[in-house]
């Protein structure tokens, strides 16, 4: 075990995967001599050489457009979109290329070989081009797999894991955790299931669910309701395509409520799909509606940004409207 932060963690995994297989390669804007903007594959290109870790030119559909050909042949292509919020230009690509590959071929050819990191999400005073969470409208495309890892275990773990599975997969990983979060790393290969949620705490009195960066914000809010005796029940989705439908309802079963919080605006979130697939497997157990904290249905502010987020307190207030509703 080695104390890592999330980004030492996540180019460890890239190391640890290219080291493994010759046909992984990493590419994107920057990630070359540079290391990407956040330095996420530091030392990757001294290490294995221009043909597999490289610059590409400033062109998103042009960088995934080019990763479906790689992994169409058998490459293993890990392409970076440098920040979430540049994916949009590529989103044909992704959603009527990678997606589809398998199903239109009739399995005679696929793309699943494919991994595309994304940094996504707030509190780095980036504005509104460079603090968006796009997680929901990929949640909407059957042939994906979407990943949100919560702390540097969980990233190399689960980024492993996404250049391992045979489906194409989109790794978005919380900036504002890059280096904020920091703790102990297998040094050796090791990959976490994706598909399943994980139960960090057990309750009797509500579920409290998110994934990524609002997972600390969970912590301090369970935090401040367990002290006025309110039994938690704290669950990280992980992977947000395919979720883990059974883990949450049988959770929900137990404890009659649910609160779900993500940074994205509450409309068109994913937690509107969650709620309603819970509501339909638990209506006769809930105790009181279920909750979503969420980001505002606004463009992503710079100067109000602590107003936009979903912080601890308004995690807590949901919590606690919850169990006296």
């Amino acid at each position: 075990m080695t104390q890592m932060n999330m980004l030492q963690a996540i180019n460890n995994a890239l190391d640890t995967a290219m080291a493994a297989n010759e046909r992984v390669l990493c590419f994107g804007e920057d990630v070359g001599v540079f290391g990407g903007v956040f330095r996420a594959t530091s030392n990757l290109q001294q290490k294995y050489g221009k043909a597999r870790c490289f610059n590409t030119p400033l062109v998103e559909q042009g960088i995934i457009g080019f990763a479906n050909g790689l992994a169409a042949q058998g490459s293993v292509p890990v392409a970076e979109i440098q920040f979430a919020d540049y994916i949009f230009p590529a989103f044909d690509q992704i959603v009527n290329e990678s997606a589809k590959f398998r199903y239109r071929s009739g399995n005679l050819f696929n793309v699943g070989g494919l991994t595309i990191r994304a940094p996504y999400g707030g509190g780095i005073a980036g504005g509104l081009y460079h603090s968006q969470s796009p997680e929901a409208y990929f949640a909407h495309t059957p042939g994906l797999k979407v990943v949100v890892p919560r702390n540097p275990h969980q990233a190399k773990g689960l980024l492993l894991a996404a250049i391992h599975d045979q489906n194409p997969t989109l790794f978005f990983e919380p900036k504002r955790l890059y280096r904020a979060s920091v703790g102990e790393v297998p040094d050796e290969d090791y990959r976490l299931p994706l598909g399943e949620a994980e139960v960090l705490k057990e309750g009797t009195d509500i579920t409290v669910l998110g994934w990524g960066a609002q997972m600390e914000v969970i912590e301090h809010a369970v935090e401040m309701a367990e002290k006025e005796g309110v039994s938690c029940e704290v669950i990280d989705l992980r992977t947000i395509l395919p979720w883990d439908v059974e883990t949450v309802a049988n959770s929900v079963f137990k404890t009659g409520r649910l609160v779900v919080t993500h940074e994205a605006p509450l409309t068109g979130g994913f937690a509107g799909e969650i709620a309603a697939t819970i509501q339909e497997r638990c209506f006769l157990y809930l105790e009181s509606p279920i909750a979503r904290v969420t980001g505002m249905d606004t463009p992503f502010p710079l100067v109000l940004e602590k107003e936009h987020l979903p912080n601890h307190l308004k995690v807590y207030e949901a919590i606690r409207s919850s169990v006296e509703f």
